[in-house]
Parts: C-alpha cells; structure tokens; sequence
C-alpha cells in the first residue's frame, strides 16, 4: 500500500502507471453498470479494451452537467441505492440540481483527499478550525468537516451566518485557521471593523478559500485584513467537493492536483481537442476512485492550465493555475469575451477601491452595455466631487486597457452592495430582460 507521501512525490513514471490502472477499472466497471455511460461509449465506438494507455482517453466521450440533469436524479450511479449512504446536490438555480452520491468508501476517499490537501496548507493536529462553510445539501461543509477530523485538527462546524457570532467565536475559542469562500471572509473582516475588534488579537494563521474565483489581489486584500496566508482550494460536487486540489504554503503559484483520484486534462471549448501543458483552456477531469458516481471526462467549464513545474515543497503532482473565468459565464460585451474576474484584478489594483463589486449587463438598443457598480471607501466616498469623477474615469480606462471594452462605472457608498455569505453575485445579466 503506497503511503500519501510516496504518492504526492512518486516519479511520473510510477504515477500515471497508477492512474492507467485505475482509469482501465473505472472504464470496465462504468461500462458494465451504467447505462448511459454504455450507450455513449458504443455511439463514439469504444469499448473498455480499447483504452490501453492514458491517451487513449481522449478518445472517450464527455459528460457534462446536462447529462446529469438528463439522468436526473440517480440515472448516472453505478451502484445500487442501498449502498448510498448520502446525497449532496447543487442550488438548481440554472435547471434542475444535479444529485450526487457517496458510498461510504466515497465517503472516506473524500476525507483522505480533503486531509491531504489540508496538510498542504499546513494545518495540523492541535489546530482549531474554523469552518464557515456551508453545511447541508452543499458539500463545502461537511466535505471540509470530515477532512479537518480526519487530519487529526479541532473542527469548528460554524457554517455561514451571523459574521458577529463568528467573530466572537473565533476571538473566545482561539480559531487558528479559517475555511470560508474569500467574499465571506472579506465581510468577516468588515464586521471586525465595526466590532472594533483587531485581528491580531485573533490566533488566526492560515486561511483556505475557495468555491469561487478570486484574484491575486483579493488574496492580498484577504491577508491584510484578517493578518493571516490565505490559500486556495479547488473542488466541485460533481467530482468530489472540496479537495481536489490545493495551493500549499511553499509557492502559492498553483494547486496540486491529487490525480491519483481526479485526473485532468486541458481541452479547447471550442473544439473539444485537448491542450499540451501551459495551454489555458477548460478543465476536464475524471474520477479515479469514486464508486457511487464515478465520471468520465466531466467538462467543468473553468478555465485554468496545468503545469509540471517543480514545486519547492516536493511534489511531483501537477498543477492548475488559479481558474480565470468559466467558459459558460463568460461575458460577450460587443464581441470582446469578459470575465468578471479580469474586472476585480483591475479593481483591486485601485487605490480607495474597496473588494466589494458588481457588473451589470444591459442592452442599449441593439448595444450591450456593461456598467461595474464599484465600493469605495468612506475617506473617499465622502470626498470632493472632483475626486470621485477622477476616480470614476481611472477606473473606466483601466478596464478599457484591459478588456478592450467601454464600461460605465458607478461609484457607491460602503456597505451598499449586498453581502454574501456563500458565493458572491457578482453578474447581474439583464439583457434577456
């Protein structure tokens, strides 16, 4: 039995003669026992026997959120119900929510993996653990839950809400590492403000974040406020949930991938040809490991690239960069492709600019346009007018030197932007209005 440590350092050699293996059983066991996996392999003409090295998977089909919403809700499990011993699903808020299902070998895998990437971000036994994730049918919860215990830490199962509680709790029980989506830990920070309360009076030494992109900047937004390294974690329900992939202290320039479980590649959206390493593109992987709900080359449909640049911290795992967009949210403002992140690194580069923004989409006739609600801060907001149209216009020519598009741009007060606590919104599309 191959130990954590080995696998995350093993040679490339030892580590994809792992993933084949794997990756032939998945092929034979998803073949035989679902249907719609059966039915998609015999149309492109693959039979398990087929796949005799790790390129031949390009060879197989994909699976995308619709097939499971076209399964909807168990048709793509490949064990039968009485072996689930739990079911997460998404917010259905685009269509039906796509279920997902754990054996409870599923289950284990999952706190492995989540342990695993933990350990990357330097969280130990005796850490107190702070997780402001949500719990219930989303799987940040209760994913990063059974990881923290797995490791050996001292889980705070806070989940979101009530951010004065949280402060009060992480001040009173001496929380060393906090779990939260970046967004939420920013309004964290705000209610620390106004509770008067400073965060070195807190323990708080690394903070995990992730289910939604964020910049290079927001990170550093992040640490100057909660005066903690803030990392990035990678994980969606589909897959797994949190704990796929992981940023560890030593570089912060890319998340491990644990693909001895989840492998990876990189595809064109738009040809579906896959992509050489250090080629920007959208993601794809495929479940090594799962039981329940295994997935054959899932189109995630975020942009990222992958890397095998070594690492300072050993290992020999490849990387993806932080993801950059999502090619299904991607916004096309007269032709120019725009994502809302590119928009928050030029926001957050912006002196008086607070992390705290929105795009709206709207149609001018036949024209798109893009307005970006912006926060400032009370110094400058309640400054001369002058000042706030200087600011208005830096604004809007460093998003037309960035993105090649006009933007309105709007300033408002503090706190006028509506709070997240789980993603934020950061799009509002009227143009179907």
């Amino acid at each position: 039995m191959i130990g954590i440590d080995e696998i995350e350092t093993l040679p490339r050699t030892g580590l994809e003669s792992i993933q084949l293996q794997r990756l032939q059983a998945l092929v034979t066991r998803v073949y035989a026992s679902v249907p719609p996996y059966r039915k998609k392999m015999e149309q492109a003409g693959i039979k398990p026997e087929d796949i005799r090295t790790l390129d031949d998977l390009q060879h197989l089909p994909f699976t995308t959120k619709e097939d499971l919403r076209d399964n909807y809700p168990y048709g793509l499990f490949a064990v039968p119900m009485e072996e689930v011993i739990r079911l997460h699903a998404s917010s259905g808020t685009t269509g039906k929510p796509t279920v997902v299902g754990y054996t409870m070998t599923d289950i284990q895998l999952w706190s492995a993996v989540m342990a695993r990437c933990l350990a990357m971000a330097g969280v130990h036994r005796g850490d107190l653990v702070h997780n402001a994730y949500g719990y219930g049918l989303f799987t940040g919860g209760l994913g990063a839950h059974y990881g923290i215990e797995a490791l050996g830490a001292t889980v705070i199962p806070v989940s979101g809400g009530n951010s004065k509680r949280q402060i009060t709790i992480m001040r009173d029980f001496g929380s060393t590492v906090l779990l939260s989506t970046p967004s939420y830990a920013l309004n964290l920070a705000d209610a620390m403000q106004d509770a008067g309360i400073d965060p070195g009076d807190l323990k708080l030494r690394v903070g995990i974040h992730g289910a939604e992109p964020w910049s290079v900047n927001m990170r550093e937004e992040v640490e100057r406020k909660l005066g903690l390294r803030a990392v990035d974690i990678y994980g969606l329900s589909e897959i797994i949930g949190p704990g796929v992939a992981m940023e560890c202290l030593h570089s912060r320039q890319g998340m491990h991938i644990l693909e001895d479980n989840f492998l990876p590649e990189i595809i064109n959206p738009d040809t579906l040809e896959t992509q050489p390493l250090e080629t920007e593109g959208e993601l794809v992987f495929t479940t090594l490991t799962k039981e329940a709900l295994p997935l054959i080359r899932y189109r995630t449909k975020d942009i990222s690239r992958l890397t095998l640049e070594p690492c300072d911290c050993g290992r020999s795992l490849v990387r993806m960069a932080k993801v950059s967009g999502r090619s299904d949210d991607m916004l096309i403002i007269r032709g120019v492709n725009v994502f809302p992140s590119q928009v928050e690194h030029v926001l957050m580069g912006i002196n008086g600019v607070e992390p705290h923004y929105q795009i709206e989409v709207s149609r001018d006739g036949s024209l798109d346009v893009m307005a970006v609600l912006v926060e400032v801060s009370e110094r400058v907001f309640s400054g001369e007018i002058k000042v706030l149209e200087h600011l208005t216009r830096s604004i809007q020519r460093e998003i037309k030197d960035m993105l090649g598009v006009s933007c309105q741009v709007r300033l408002v007060e503090p706190r006028s932007i509506q709070r997240s606590e789980g993603k934020a919104q950061r799009v509002i599309d009227r143009r179907a209005q």
